[in-house]
């Protein structure tokens, strides 16, 4: 996609009933852009029609992108949003719940951009990957969201080196956001205050826009300043960033923040014997 502006430009947006799917296709509209969204359940009413999908159905996703590309007259930019969270300690065996992470956060965008290519390819256009910080700096007791953000991200570069003569291939990386992804999480007792500081949502789209409408496809980009540093030291001095998170880690351990979160049960154990 070339140019700096989103005016006409053909958009087909993944997870467009979620939280940032919602306010990308409000803003994406706002910018002139024809949206079209895929999530599990239909919209097609909306003022951004979205089609409905299971992103992690194989024989589904092709004829949804199809149908999404028809309805557009062709595609120029791809935002690969869907996702979903969950508490996967790393020293338990993975369940229902890791799966679950790896199809949506991983395999569907991986299903999702090959249905999307010839498109893309036709018109130059270009991806954009919503990742995490913790593709980058990783955090305990969330292993399948880390693993499966830190996967998109080698596949987003794989992707770059095989598509990028033709295809911009991006991936924004925010922090936390206030939405209904960490619920479960939250309902675990595994909240995540006082380990990530929350960011607006509109800080999220508006890097998004930013990304989509350079003159260049930016291959990483941090929503924050201090997205900017975290990332930084989690690729260039990742030991220090491990004390960081071991120091985070322990004081809130010892404050009891976890002591009601059965799944931190080992790391409770294992802080208090060492304690000792």
């Amino acid at each position: 996609m070339s140019g700096r502006t989103l005016a006409g430009r053909r958009v087909l947006v993944t997870g467009a009933s979620g939280t940032f799917g919602r306010h990308l296709g409000a803003a994406l509209g706002a910018a002139g852009a024809r949206v079209v969204g895929l999530d599990l359940h239909a919209r097609p009413d909306d003022d951004v029609p979205v089609l409905g999908c299971d992103l992690t159905d194989p024989d589904a996703v092709p004829a949804a992108v199809r149908a999404a590309v028809d309805r557009l007259g062709g595609l120029d930019l791809l935002i690969n949003n869907a996702g979903v969270g969950g508490p996967a300690p790393a020293e338990l065996p993975p369940d229902e719940v890791v799966r679950r992470q790896l199809e949506v956060n991983l395999l569907a965008a991986w299903r999702t951009t090959a249905a999307a290519l010839p498109p893309l390819l036709t018109a130059r256009g270009r991806v954009i990957f919503v990742a995490s910080r913790m593709a980058v700096l990783p955090l305990p007791l969330a292993a399948a969201y880390g693993v499966s953000k830190r996967a998109l991200v080698a596949y987003a570069d794989a992707l770059r080196h095989e598509v990028g003569t033709h295809v911009g291939v991006s991936v924004v990386y925010p922090s936390m956001v206030a939405s209904p992804i960490h619920d479960s999480t939250a309902e675990a007792g595994l909240s995540l205050r006082g380990v990530s500081r929350p960011e607006p949502v509109e800080g999220v789209v508006t890097a998004i826009l930013r990304t989509a409408t350079a003159r260049r496809a930016p291959r990483d980009v941090a929503t924050t300043a201090r997205g900017r540093l975290e990332m930084a030291v989690g690729r260039h001095a990742p030991a220090l960033a491990d004390r960081l998170v071991r120091r985070t880690l322990a004081a809130r351990l010892a404050a009891g923040d976890l002591d009601a979160a059965p799944l931190a049960a080992g790391m409770l154990d294992r802080h208090r014997h060492r304690g000792r």
